[in-house]
């Protein structure tokens, strides 16, 4: 798979920053400390502005058979084409309504989010294909706290476009110090991210980065009293091999043949994916470390922990769009719903 960084030639480098590991293909600049937001716009390339222009097409009855000298003549209406101004590319085709969301807008935002340089840290950033697509990671301040050693991490991610697709889009997602976890949980009704059209003012654009915010915060809190309710509900193997089994299931007709009995009907490559994240779930030293061995917490971080930490993947984008949005990610929410109802009604919430 293509890492599809955006390079550019008149730096002879790859748009991406990120801080004290490296990413992407091991591409792009590595940085020791936390950079602001100026100096990340930098770092990852992104100090480039786009702007709307007209687009023109050409009258090609008025050049008599003559191809070799295309002047544009005639204007399209209502359309326009976004263009890097320092390379001129053209990075898409929008309408009359479209607005330009500069790269310094997006930090921006997510300086608002947190109320200035002290309060967030910009963890990687960068751009895709010409740079029609950019995208930031920051770390908040703040921890859930799940007993007395485990601290998960709060972050936000944001990405953006140039080509008239798709919306800014910023999402929440916490991420556990110790191991490394994304915990992709949807609380409730609760959506764990937002969406803001390109028509938006400023203005708006402000008032929906607080709103975020606030959703981060509610989040938060409802995650930390959920995990450390877990924290404190034991739970046997036999229970902990079943949530496994149901949680991992890669369709109805395994989820079938699980709950009728019919386990001889279930594929090696399933069995053996269920012993991973069970092996997982009784010897990994950060079941340990944080305590959660035995518990519904536990349980739970063994089937994130597995896509994280076990899984093979072809490379880290194969990881990364698994676990954001993809099979970890829907294994996660199963494994998650299955811990709710275990925690309210035992081993019957399993079935």
């Amino acid at each position: 798979m293509a890492h599809n960084l955006n390079y550019n030639e008149q730096t002879s480098k790859h748009s991406f920053f990120s801080v004290k590991e490296k990413a992407w293909h091991n591409l792009g600049q590595v940085i020791s400390d936390y950079p602001t937001s100026a100096e990340a716009i930098k770092h990852a390339g992104l100090d480039y502005h786009v702007e709307k222009r007209p687009l023109f097409t050409y009258d090609s009855e008025n050049h008599h058979g003559n191809t070799d000298l295309i002047i544009p003549e005639i204007q399209v209406p209502n359309y326009y084409a976004t263009v890097r101004t320092d390379t001129e590319q053209v990075l898409g085709v929008v309408g009359n309504d479209y607005e330009v969301v500069q790269n310094v807008n997006a930090f921006e935002f997510f300086d608002a989010i947190v109320g200035g340089k002290d309060g967030i840290l910009y963890e990687t950033a960068g751009a895709l294909g010409n740079g029609e697509r950019i995208f930031i990671t920051a770390k908040l301040p703040d921890y859930i706290r799940v007993g007395k050693d485990d601290l998960i991490e709060q972050f936000l991610f944001l990405t953006t476009s140039h080509d008239g697709y798709g919306s800014i889009t910023a999402a929440f997602t916490p991420v556990r110090i110790v191991c490394a976890n994304t915990l992709n949980a949807a609380m409730n009704n609760h959506s764990n991210s937002i969406k803001i059209r390109h028509t938006a003012s400023a203005k708006d654009r402000l008032k929906q980065a607080h709103q975020l915010l606030g959703l981060t915060n509610l989040l938060a809190d409802e995650l930390e009293e959920v995990f450390n309710n877990w924290s404190r509900i034991r739970i046997t193997d036999h229970a902990v091999k079943r949530l496994i089994q149901i949680a991992m299931a890669p369709s109805k007709e395994v989820l079938n043949n699980l709950q009728s009995g019919k386990l001889d009907e279930l594929s090696s490559t399933y069995n053996n994916m269920v012993t991973s994240v069970m092996e997982y779930a009784l010897t990994s030293p950060t079941q340990q470390e944080v305590t959660t061995k035995g518990t519904l917490y536990g349980a739970y971080n063994a089937v994130t922990g597995y896509f994280q930490n076990v899984r093979n993947f072809k490379d880290d984008e194969a990881k990364f769009k698994s676990i954001m949005y993809g099979t970890g990610l829907q294994r996660s929410q199963t494994a998650f719903n299955l811990c709710k109802g275990f925690a309210k009604h035992g081993i019957e919430g399993l079935n």
